[in-house]
Formats: C-alpha cells, structure tokens, sequence
C-alpha cells in the first residue's frame, strides 16, 4: 500500500506546478501578458498552492528548489528525485493540455545559450531561493510561508526578465518551451543552490543549522 505522505508530496508537485505552468501560460498569451503581470500572476499562483498542498517545505514546485534544498540536506535524495520527476510531468501535461485549450502549438522560446540570460534566471532564483531559506530556518508555516515564498518569486522573476524569459524555474520552462540546459536548467539550479548556502552560511542561526545537519 501507497505511503499517503509520499502521495500527497507527489501529487501535490505534480498539480503545484501544472496549476502554475497553466495559470503563466495563460497570462503570457492574453492582452496583459507583460512581465510584470506574469511575475504577479506566477507569485500568487505560488503562494496558494502552497496554502493547498504545502506543509513545511515538503512541496517546493520547482526543480532549482528542491536541488537547493536538498543540499541544506532540507530534502532527502530519493523525495528529490520522485518529486523533480513530479514537477516536470505536471509541467509537460499542463502544456499539453493548454496547446489543447487554444488548439494551436507554443513556439519554442528557449533561444541559444548567453551568459547573460543564464546569469539572469539564476539572479533571479538566487533571490527567491535566499527568501526561501529564510522561510524554512526560521520554520514560517501557513500565511506568512506562502506569502514570503510568493512574494519572492515574483520578486525573482521580475529580476530574471530582464534578460530572460523571467522563469526561474526548470519546470516551468518545460511547460512554456523554454527548455534549455544552459540556461533555463542550469541558471536556476545555480542560483537556489547559492542563495541558500549564501542565508545558511551567513545568517542561520547556529541551532537552525544543528538541526538541519540532524534531519
């Protein structure tokens, strides 16, 4: 029998990000589909998601996240890979299911590698990634999680656009095809794995850190 703990978390990736991956689909292809709006609509589709399915960090949504995570060794390796493999199914059945809606293929937007939009996209991860070690170090829970988390998204994302696509987020760039190892894979993971070494070398507190290295 399925462990409903590990369900929950696989599902709930899976749903987290083909919900985000839908929801900044959408808005990428209607009328206000400028980065800021996209940013906002990414932030907050993030922040309810996390109220829905996300208790303690045992859902992150994104690939980039759950890297950096597991080296604070916040996230154990075989949770990390079933639920990167979540996160991009739910990514790759959201597009599918859009290009259903609109009846119609996205153009692949993933461009050629450049230093400067892979150094975007982990700008731009490093912000929410540092935002969100915060969060988990300092055990926010509930609300103030999923605004800090969302809210640092947007955050990110608006950062990252001026280069990029503004994904910040492998799973997501699946979704929207933008998929690109150099830089909308390896930005993103770069970036998480700074900003939370950066918040957990310079700013946790010596008991966060203790308790962390126990887990």
């Amino acid at each position: 029998m399925i462990d409903k703990k590990i369900a929950a978390m696989v599902v709930g990736e899976f749903l987290g990000v083909a919900f985000l991956t839908t929801v900044v689909l959408s808005v990428r292809g209607s009328a206000i589909g400028i980065p800021y709006f996209v940013a906002i609509a990414a932030g907050l589709t993030y922040s309810v998601m996390l109220l829905s399915v996300g208790r303690a960090w045992n859902i992150q949504m994104n690939p980039a996240l759950t890297l950096g995570l597991w080296t604070l060794r916040k996230v154990k390796t075989v949770p990390a890979v079933v639920g990167i493999g979540a996160q991009l199914l739910g990514g790759y059945l959201a597009y599918l299911l859009f290009t259903y809606f609109v009846n119609n293929k996205l153009t692949n937007i993933s461009g050629h590698y450049e230093a400067r939009i892979m150094l975007a996209e982990a700008a731009g991860a490093l912000i929410f990634s540092f935002a969100v070690a915060a969060a988990v170090y300092n055990e926010y829970k509930g609300l103030k999680l999923a605004a800090t988390a969302g809210i640092a998204f947007t955050l990110g994302i608006i950062v990252a656009s001026a280069a990029s696509n503004g994904l910040v987020n492998p799973a997501l760039a699946l979704g929207l095809r933008s998929w690109s190892w150099g830089t909308y894979v390896l930005g993103p993971v770069v970036g998480s794995v700074i900003g939370m070494n950066l918040y957990s070398l310079l700013f946790a507190s010596n008991g966060a850190v203790s308790k962390a290295k126990k887990k």
